[in-house]
């Protein structure tokens, strides 16, 4: 099928003309709408005090999106409560790392990541296991971590700090203008559900990025058309200039 309406599930990029999107647009003519599905709410003081989660016992923190971060040092300042320079962060992504550098100053020793990869993270935190983790994390987090750090015996506990919620669309979309739909994360595909409960896929396309999205789409009844990342697509907008130019050709 032809393809010349996209919607992304994520806010439109700072500089959509440099974005690999902007490419997309212009060398495929296509009209590419940017939306995020759902928002990010943080928990209160109060509930944070509430699920008994004392910042200072802790010797490390891992880190598994900006989200996280910034609700760490949002509710340890709303609690008082100053993280001590010798507490350590790992990061599930050189981004993430990077970003952390918004709230600590970077040390070589203090400031560890993987890329995007939980085994991967999972070794790292082997070799630190003397350490007290804990995992700030949001209310729909993915338990295969905590699941790894379960069978190894890692000492960690987790706190959430965020909820993540259905954005409410149904009056800004018209889900039925549009051939292809991407997705980036679990939560996109239930706000996609939770706004459009008789959704039917029918002849309409569906991206999904990562493994957890697209067993997310599967499991609701949907067919991935565009999985990323892959060995010739690692960003989902070289995986969409991929099927374009070998699907909707003229």
């Amino acid at each position: 099928m032809k393809v010349k309406n996209i919607l992304i599930s994520q806010p439109i990029p700072v500089d959509l003309e440099k974005s690999p999107y902007g490419d997309v647009i212009r060398k495929h003519n296509v009209n590419i709408e940017f939306h995020k599905f759902f928002k990010i709410e943080g928990v209160s003081a109060r509930e944070f005090r509430d699920e008994k989660v004392y910042i200072n016992d802790f010797t490390a923190v891992i880190f598994n999106s900006k989200h996280a971060v910034d609700h760490f040092f949002r509710i340890a300042k709303e609690v008082r409560v100053d993280v001590p320079e010798t507490m350590k962060y790992f990061c599930n992504s050189e981004s993430v790392a990077f970003y952390l550098q918004k709230y600590v100053q970077f040390r070589k020793r203090k400031i560890f990541h993987v890329d995007q990869d939980v085994s991967q993270m999972l070794d790292l935190i082997k070799k630190h296991k003397t350490e007290k983790y804990l995992l700030p994390c949001s209310n729909t987090f993915n338990p295969e971590l905590t699941a790894l750090l379960d069978a190894t015996k890692i000492d960690y506990k987790t706190a959430v700090l965020y909820r993540t919620l259905p954005d409410e669309m149904r009056d800004v979309l018209d889900l039925a203008k549009y051939d292809l739909i991407v997705f980036f994360s679990p939560q996109g595909i239930k706000s996609l559900f939770y706004n459009w409960p008789e959704f039917v896929q029918g002849d309409k396309l569906i991206g999904a990025f990562g493994a957890t999205t697209a067993q997310a789409a599967a499991e609701s009844g949907l067919v991935v058309n565009i999985p990323a990342p892959t060995i010739s697509a690692p960003s989902m907008a070289m995986a969409i200039d991929a099927y374009i130019s070998k699907n909707c050709k003229k």
